[in-house]
Order: C-alpha cells, then structure tokens, then sequence
C-alpha cells in the first residue's frame, strides 16, 4: 500500500451543466500537457474527481506543477483502497503514518459517493478514527480544529484517503474561453491582467510593440521572460513583436505633443486588432486601469476604443497600484517588470497628455497619415516567437506539504 494517486477536486467546473465534459477534457489535457514529461501517470475521471495514477513516478513534482493550472479547486496525495470496510481502515492507518509530519490531533471526514456502503457517514468515521485511535499513539480525536483530516472518499469502485488539500489556482482551464490578444508592455499592469485573463480560460497570443533603437534588446528580452513566466500557468504561448519605431516617429513628427499618446495607443489597437483577427482571436486584452494614467480616463479610453470593434477585456479597470503589485509578486513577474528599461510607451511620453481627448480632433490628425498601410506594413514585419516556457528541471519542489 502507498500513496499512489492525486486526488483532483474541481469545484467552479462542477457548476457547468450539460458543458462541464468539455471542460473536464481541456484541464485533463491541461494536466498532461504540464507533466508530460512523466510518462507513466494516467488520469481517471469520475463526474466530480479527477485522478492522477502516479504508477511509480515521483509525487513532489508533479504536485508542484498542479499549483498553477487554472480550473483546479484543490487536490491531494490519496492512497487507494476497495470500498471494504478492512481495507478502508488499514489504508487511513498508513495514510495517517506515511505523512512526515506529525500531528497531535485528528478527525476522519467521511464522504459517500456510493450510498449502498454498509455504514452511512457517521458509522465509517467512528469505525475508521476508532481504528486509528487503537493503532497509534499520542493521538486524540478534536473535531473542530483537528492537526490532520483525514478524508474518506467511499466510491463504488474504489475508496480514496487522503489526509492533506492543496489549493489549487481555480478559475476555468486555460482553453475553455477561446484565444485573446494581450498587449505586453514590460510594465507590472499588462502581465497581471494576463494571468487574470488566462484564470477565466482564455488561451494567449501576447503582442509587444518594440521600437528600436530608442528601446533596447533588453527590454525585449524583459518581455519574453514576462511572456515565459505567463507560459507556467497553461501551454507554450506566441509572442509577437511589433516593429513600431516608423509609426512612433511619425506621430511625433505629425500630431500635436498632448494629442501622440492618443494616437500611438489607437495604432497600437489597430495593429492588436489585426494580429488578433489573423490569430482567430476573439479578445483583446489590456492592462488598464480606470484612472492610473491619462490614456486609462474614461474619455480616453472611448477615444481610443474607436478604432475597432473587438471586445476589449480589462481585467484590471477597477484595481489600485498596491493590488495589483500584490498579484504581480504573486506570480512572481514584479521583479522583471520593475527591471529599468525603457518600453515604447514611456520614450515618448508628453509632459502634458489630454485626458479628455476628442475624436473629432485625433481624426484629424491622423487623416493625413495612410493609415492602413502603416497598420499592415507593421503587421506584415512582425516577429512571431514561439515561447515555451522554463526548462521542467527548473521546477521548484513542495518542501512543507509531504
């Protein structure tokens, strides 16, 4: 007897109805896809559990990668047993003796699944936690706030124990919602509202607009590992980067000094807008935040919104500085954003931006431009780079849960 499987609970997906299988297939391909280099493991479905059989291969990875893919409410390591009362018992005993840690108290939460078993749930937790109590020592029964849980899982075909829940990320499978469009600065807002995207389902194509020589390389490479670190909460992710400097100039050489951060945003959507229609995507989303900045106003953001008709997501629009930080070092991307080099759209920041720009007058301004050439010139010069994320090995290791 071992610890052989990964209980997986799946709570907002158990809400889905008549939808839930397809959802159910996407975070059980999700999975695969995360631990693929674990060929042994098999996954078992049920209508509200999912199961990992490890077959041999080792846990504390595998438990690890589990953390940080969308559509998970929690899970365990389970030990398995058949639904008889013996075996039951004997399993609780060695899922209770294999944890390295030790606690001083415990109770057994019993779950019936399969209504048939011969005892309802208060007869399996006195029979298993009276078993328990004569097998083992300096352990007593606390109900309430007990050192150790452990659960009973009873199930017609098999019983699961498990005696720790890990929290998962939540939110929907990354896939489920279809693709959308972020728009990647190398700031601290854009990668959150990525992640933010990719807890509701939605797969990534990520688009950075690059303008050298007045950005650097490494402000380029700031925004690969941005896009690398979002690839550690679903699949490998297209990272496309926008040759910008021509339209950039051009703006500043053409447009009133409070009116170019107007238009170098409406650009921006209009080259996001065509990236995300060449993609089949169905989104675009953004980092904005109502307010954070003159191009993030209400009367700004109608403005620039004029350009196309895609829907644009803001997962951020209601969040301040300090919460989005507090996500931002969550997901482990605030030090790279904080990193001091310069994107497209900070080297040309006017002193004075229009808060209140008017689409009359940003009409104007770009109707001496042709407009839809510069769109499709950048677009047809952009640089698709195929993102896949950290090497497996680099993998950090649950050291305080088992």
């Amino acid at each position: 007897m071992n610890y052989d499987h990964i209980l997986i609970r799946f709570g907002e997906l158990s809400t889905k109805g008549r939808n839930r299988k397809q959802f159910v297939q996407r975070l059980s391909f999700n999975i695969l896809e995360k631990i693929k280099d674990f060929p042994k493991v098999a996954i078992e479905k049920s209508r509200d559990r999912m199961f990992i059989k490890l077959n041999g291969e080792p846990h504390e990875q595998i438990l690890d990668r589990l953390q940080s893919i969308f559509g998970i409410h929690s899970f365990s390591l389970a030990v398995k047993t058949k639904t008889e009362l013996e075996e039951m018992k004997n399993g609780a005993l060695f899922a209770l003796e294999a944890l390295p840690y030790k606690g001083k108290t415990f109770k057994v939460t019993a779950k019936r699944a399969y209504k048939n078993f011969e005892l309802d749930t208060n007869g399996l937790n006195h029979a298993i936690g009276s078993h328990l109590l004569r097998n083992t020592e300096d352990l007593t029964v606390n109900v309430k706030q007990p050192d150790i849980n452990v659960r009973v899982e009873v199930r017609e075909d098999a019983t699961y124990i498990t005696c720790k829940d890990i929290p998962g990320a939540g939110g929907l499978p990354v896939g489920t919602s279809g693709t959308g469009v972020l728009m990647l600065s190398g700031g601290i807002d854009s990668p959150v509202a990525g992640y933010l995207a990719m807890k509701r389902g939605i797969r990534l194509e990520v688009v950075h607009f690059f303008s050298p020589p007045y950005t650097s390389e490494r402000a380029k490479q700031k925004v690969v590992e941005l896009t690398e670190r979002l690839t550690d909460f679903g699949h490998s992710i297209n990272l496309h980067i926008v040759p910008f400097t021509d339209i950039q100039v051009a703006i500043q050489k053409q447009v009133p000094e409070n009116y170019t951060m107007t238009s170098t945003r409406r650009f921006m959507l209009k080259i996001a807008d065509k990236i995300c229609e060449k993609e089949q995507g169905l989104a675009i989303i953004t980092g904005e935040s109502l307010g954070q900045v003159a191009s993030q106003t209400l009367q700004s953001m109608s403005t620039i919104n004029e350009v196309t008709s895609t829907p644009i997501i803001r997962p951020l629009i209601t969040m301040d500085k300090i919460e989005i930080m507090d996500i931002a070092k969550h997901i482990d991307t605030l030090e790279i954003s904080n990193r001091p080099y310069e994107d497209c759209c900070t080297i040309f920041t006017p002193s004075a931006p229009k808060t209140k720009p008017k689409k009359e007058k940003i009409n104007f301004y770009e109707s001496f431009f042709d407009i839809d050439k510069m769109v499709n010139d950048a677009v047809d010069r952009t640089e698709k780079l195929l993102i896949t994320g950290k090497k497996q090995e680099e993998d950090s290791v649950i050291n305080d849960l088992f």
